[in-house]
């Protein structure tokens, strides 16, 4: 089962994302990217004063290690952290209040968590690489390969580019909204040039029998959609943490322990690329949204929560480090994460939360000061839609979807507080349990529907799409 959550955590709606970073066929290059990311990892661990980490759960059911899928037993830490409490104990009881407590939330995600961005963040400066016309389901469409550049002089030893591809109704009487989603979508000349990608119009991946791709959906109800590919950023393992936008701010030099990990730079890529759209007049950038499945889930969550200016969000299949409670103790867990498999993914001074033995003792779980609540919480009041599928078509229980509703019950206080619409339930997130599988939770901004598919947000974007027309006042 863990083999296939990492299988399948690749694909998004926009289609199979290549993991251009990852040697291909070759044993020895494989070997070496393991060596280094192995490398990386000990020195984070050096620099934490950590001696050894907890191993975390086995996907396989069968493993003496197996993951917990026990309800009675998930959570040994009942109590989250409370999101409408100041640090000095004050209640949080207006909008300016919030301010001030988001920029602690934000504070300590930063320090813990998902790492800091440095001030010498590279300036990106966009160009149009390609442009070229053609139609997706009977719509006349105008696509462009654009190129963000990364500034290196200060390092020119790295070169970043990042990728995206910009496609918008070629008849279009007024700016429109654009969906960005992590992915690799191309022009339909560089999918035939090049053989990879997938195909201008979209693939259907994940989408019910009959269901249109996303793309198709986004066009035909006048949106345009922009495909960022997040490892053109920053190449998602352990041994690129020295390359990419990361090593260009750190000069090839290996990270801090509140340095940004990969969620975070994929996150800055994003808003760079948001940057760039509201420079283009056929864009309305106030109706902006992202989008992401799995590792790019997570990914399109925290883009969201730390850039105000993106309108709403579609987190599929998110899990651990996205919409998932880190002190539940179901499926995937923070040792997981801590581990040298996808700790690049986070801050280094994550580790500390999976450390057994070292300098400061140990820690866990009920230690981190923030919780995924207070994630889903900073997004608010904008439309944040939530959305999973079923273990019984690929969508593992390893993702916890309870835990991840857990959490979006406890953050509805700050969206009613801002003004927004929550689930429409307690919040009791102790007792709160999901709604059945295809019952949606779409009156207000903040929304959840779990989906009969598999591990992707496909069949979600025909409710998707109406509710994000109606959050934004289309």
């Amino acid at each position: 089962m863990r083999k296939t959550v990492i299988l399948l955590a690749i694909v998004v709606t926009t289609g199979m994302v290549l993991r251009a970073q990852q040697p291909g066929g070759d044993p020895a290059a494989r070997e070496a990217l393991q060596r280094a990311t192995n490398d990386d990892h000990q020195d984070m661990m050096r620099q934490l004063g950590i001696r050894a980490l907890r191993p975390g759960p086995s996907g396989n059911e069968q493993a003496p290690n197996h993951a917990n899928y026990d309800e009675a037993k998930a959570n040994p830490y009942p109590d989250l952290p409370p999101v409408l409490v100041m640090k000095n104990g004050t209640k949080v009881m207006t909008a300016a209040q919030w301010k001030q407590r988001r920029a602690e939330i934000i504070e300590d995600f930063d320090r813990e968590v998902l790492g800091r961005v440095p001030a010498n963040a590279p300036r990106i400066t966009w160009h149009v690489a390609k442009t070229e016309q053609w139609e997706i389901a009977g719509h006349p469409v105008v696509g462009q390969a654009l190129i963000g550049h990364a500034d290196n002089a200060a390092y020119p030893e790295i070169d970043v580019d990042i990728r995206m591809t910009l496609v918008v109704p070629a008849d279009a009487k007024k700016p429109v909204p654009v969906m960005m989603m992590f992915g690799n979508q191309v022009l339909p000349s560089e999918q035939t040039a090049r053989g990879r990608g997938v195909p201008a119009g979209g693939p259907p991946a994940g989408a019910q029998p009959g269901d249109p791709p996303a793309t198709q959906q986004l066009i035909a109800d006048g949106w345009g959609y922009a495909s960022l590919n997040p490892t053109s950023a920053q190449a998602d393992n352990g041994a690129g943490l020295t390359k990419g936008i990361i090593g260009l701010a750190n000069k090839g030099q290996r990270r801090k322990p509140d340095d940004w990990g990969a969620l975070r730079a994929w996150a800055w890529g994003a808003s760079r690329g948001l940057d760039y759209l509201e420079t283009d007049k056929r864009i309305d950038a106030k109706k902006v949204g992202i989008e992401g499945v799995s590792r790019y889930g997570k990914a399109a969550l925290i883009t969201m929560a730390y850039d105000q200016r993106f309108a709403v969000v579609l987190v599929g299949s998110s899990g651990e480090g996205g919409a998932k409670l880190h002190r539940r103790n179901w499926g995937e867990a923070v040792e997981n994460l801590t581990g040298s498999g996808e700790y690049h993914w986070m801050a280094g001074n994550f580790l500390k939360y999976g450390a057994s033995d070292a300098t400061f003792g140990s820690k866990t779980a009920g230690d981190l000061p923030v919780d995924a609540h207070e994630l889903i919480a900073l997004c608010a009041p904008r439309a944040t839609f939530i959305s999973y599928g079923v273990p019984e078509k690929g969508d593992a229980k390893w993702l916890d979807h309870q835990g991840s509703f857990m959490a979006a019950i406890a953050a509805q206080p700050v969206f009613r507080l801002l003004g927004a619409k929550d689930l429409g339930r307690s919040d009791d997130y102790k007792t709160e349990k999901m709604p059945p599988v295809n019952v949606a939770l779409l009156d207000g901004q903040l929304a959840w529907r779990q989906h009969d598919g598999g591990h992707t947000d496909g069949p979600n974007w025909k409710y998707f799409i109406p509710w994000a027309d109606r959050m934004l006042k289309r």
